[in-house]
């Protein structure tokens, strides 16, 4: 099978240009490049979350980039919000007119639509569970985010209900893709405001394209650094220790302690002695101040993450995302 690729600079040309590929399929807005490929992305891998590095940061799921060497792996990683209020909305292969079309990802004050794909650790097909923003500060819900309570006191803990059966199929429509369609609440979200990756998070996924190691006709699928604990930091990233296994969360909550580095292969990430969620109805903990030094450029601020009580059961896996 061929595989042909398209890029285009200019939104705008890009947009006349693909118009009629990109009607056949749900678009995020936002997207600096159109790449369309005639080969379906890999499977999303399994993996483990790195510890949360500090106050602020949130969690940008992993995704297959396409390059002149095929489909890479970009890492998952921690990136410091660009300013109070702002929520990350991962990017999607979605397929129309042929071929599977990359809608990159983009900041907001609301999570908008991403293909319905279940990129774990909060993100899981609709909206983001993982945390909210409360009062100026971001809140950190650890039954799906590897946090050390140690630290990090801006924390809740609210269960996210798992499908007996989680796809991980990385890209919407066409043959065997995910068929979710958006919701009335992400389609609200496309006409906000948005702010694209930031150089931090585009520098990363330079890096993901250069690095042999994330080919996917190197790795077959299983790349040995899957996530980093910060953006662009690829040197100081453990290697995948799942690597082979696909090991399945055995849904009990990522809190750790004060050591960062990755669990033991196949096993969860939990070094407390508690395995199990706390109760629901459990206190929302207040949050505490940035740190000092640590700013954010003026934004609108938003108590809540965009809620999707109705929406299909979420998943969380010890390491895919």
């Amino acid at each position: 099978m061929k595989t042909k690729i398209a890029r285009f600079a200019s939104p705008f040309v890009g947009s006349c240009l693909l118009m009629l590929g990109l009607l056949a399929t749900p678009v995020a807005s936002s997207a600096q490049a159109y790449v369309s490929v005639a080969i379906a992305p890999p499977a999303l891998p399994v993996y483990v979350q790195p510890v949360l590095p500090g106050p602020g940061y949130i969690w940008a799921p992993g995704y297959w980039g396409y390059g002149a060497v095929g489909y890479y792996w970009v890492p998952g990683t921690w990136v410091l919000a660009p300013y109070v209020g702002a929520l990350w909305t991962p990017g999607y292969w979605g397929w129309g007119n042929g071929a599977y079309f990359w809608h990159g990802g983009y900041w907001g004050p609301h999570v908008g639509y991403y293909g319905g794909i279940n990129y774990g650790f909060g993100y899981v097909g609709v909206g983001y569970h993982g945390g909210s923003w409360n009062g100026g500060v971001f809140n950190y819900n650890t039954a799906v985010t590897n946090v050390n309570v140690t630290n990090i006191h801006n924390t809740y803990n609210t269960p996210v209900a798992q499908n007996t059966s989680v796809s991980r199929v990385s890209y919407n429509g066409g043959a065997g893709g995910i068929t979710a369609q958006p919701t009335a609440e992400e389609r609200l979200a496309e006409n906000d405001r948005h702010t694209p990756a930031t150089q931090l998070q585009t520098r990363h996924e330079q890096l993901a394209s250069t690095n042999r190691a994330q080919f996917a006709s190197v790795n077959h699928g299983n790349p040995s650094l899957a996530a980093t604990p910060r953006a662009a930091t690829f040197k100081q990233a453990n290697t995948n220790p799942t690597s082979g296994t696909h090991a399945q969360n055995t849904g009990q909550p990522h809190i750790t302690q004060s050591r960062t580095q990755y669990a033991p292969q196949g096993q969860p990430h939990i070094t407390q002695s508690r395995t199990q969620y706390a109760p629901q109805g459990q206190p929302h903990p207040q949050g505490q101040p940035s740190p000092q030094g640590q700013s954010y450029p003026q934004g609108q601020q938003h108590s809540q993450g965009q809620q999707h009580a109705s929406q299909p059961a979420a998943h969380h896996e010890e390491g895919r995302h």
